[in-house]
């Protein structure tokens, strides 16, 4: 793929990792860099291929691997924390972009349990940076109220220093009732990890006897994952080159569209994210035809458990006679489903609320300590 031409950083080099290039203006600074919501719109040729774009398919969720933080910052000869430190600050001019093409959702891998494998000084540096920008996040709340802005944080908290833990919560909490458009920041994550989580979760349900062993399925999987509250990204855009999703939505993705461009992450341009989108609607028929087909399998699948299931509950508490065919059988297969949903939706309401409990306990914690 071609690279396409993007802005630079023109700033002095920093002094500490806090500092800030993204402004000529050094007066603005502080307030541009540390800022989650941009204000501002798109020039004229901009807005016309907007416009153009939005006259398609335009995905409804977006994913970044936001890659090339580091490469950026040797190219352009400044520390590491300093290249963390545009990223995010590009990162928020992505999302004002993402609300001009009509995205309402955006997941980005901000930190992956792997990264606990760098230098400390590095590992600190980007857990003092977190708390920077979510206690910005919540001196800006009246400005995500005023676009609707839903924070939510995907990930293991357990593994983060507990003040960062219970500034996350009390950002999530004040956010959740919000509905306009969605930020979803995967930190402490890998796919993997969530994935067992998932497992984890159903085996709670079954020991805690909402749920029977065979409720379990890959529809109940999805439901337990972190990202449940969230549709399947329809597509995913990595960045710096890299080809690969380094455990990333692994499950989310089987039917999304991936995108791996050559820009550096810092350098993403409103170009860059115009081309991601026309190859979405290249290929938006084919992945809207093979989500189709897997839901009807998924569909398929669902019918023939709860065939088994139960006929083996009636084998159970009749003996070893055989249910009826034809009408008889369909009819007591259709009570069953009615049943495993009822103890299904009991199971994931239990969860959530192990789950909300959880982080508002976490930010009164917060407030208590403050």
């Amino acid at each position: 793929m071609t690279r396409r031409s993007a802005k630079t950083f023109t700033g002095s080099r920093p002094r500490t990792y806090a500092s800030v290039t993204a402004s000529h203006e050094e007066e603005d600074v502080s307030v541009k860099a540390m800022s989650w919501i941009r204000e501002g719109e798109l020039n004229l040729i901009e807005r016309l291929s907007a416009n153009v774009l939005k006259a398609g398919p335009v995905p409804k969720h977006v994913a970044f691997i936001m890659d090339g933080n580091r490469r950026f910052a040797r190219k352009k000869h400044v520390d590491r924390q300093e290249g963390h430190s545009q990223g995010f600050n590009k990162l928020a001019e992505t999302l004002r972009w993402c609300l001009q093409l009509d995205i309402p959702e955006v997941t980005v891998y901000a930190f992956s349990i792997e990264n606990f494998n760098r230098s400390r000084e590095e590992v600190d540096g980007l857990m003092e940076l977190a708390k920077l920008k979510f206690l910005r996040l919540l001196d800006e709340r009246d400005k995500l109220e005023k676009h609707g802005v839903c924070i939510r944080v995907l990930g293991d908290l357990t593994l983060l220093p507990l003040d960062l833990q219970q500034l996350i919560a009390k950002a999530v909490v004040a956010t959740r009732e919000h509905n306009r458009c969605f930020l979803n920041v995967c930190f402490a994550y890998t796919s993997r990890h969530e994935m067992a989580n998932a497992v984890r979760e159903m085996a709670w349900g079954v020991e805690q006897g909402l749920i029977k062993a065979s409720d379990v399925s890959e529809a109940l999987l999805s439901e337990c994952l972190y990202s449940s509250n969230s549709p399947n990204p329809d597509l995913l855009i990595r960045t710096s080159g890299e080809v690969r999703l380094s455990d990333f939505l692994l499950w989310q993705t089987s039917h999304s569209c991936l995108v791996f461009q050559s820009v550096l992450w810092p350098e993403y341009s409103f170009w860059n994210l115009c081309d991601a989108v026309i190859q979405y609607q290249c290929n938006h028929a084919s992945i809207m035809k093979a989500r189709e087909l897997h839901q009807d399998e998924q569909r398929r699948q669902q019918l023939e458990e709860d065939d088994h299931a139960c006929v083996a509950e009636l084998l159970r508490h009749h003996g070893n006679g055989k249910p009826a065919d034809g009408p008889r059988r369909q009819e007591a297969v259709a009570e069953y489903a009615v049943r495993r949903e009822a103890r299904v939706k009991d199971f994931l309401d239990a969860l959530r609320n192990k789950r909300d409990s959880f982080l508002t306990q976490l930010a009164d914690s917060q407030a208590t300590v403050a």
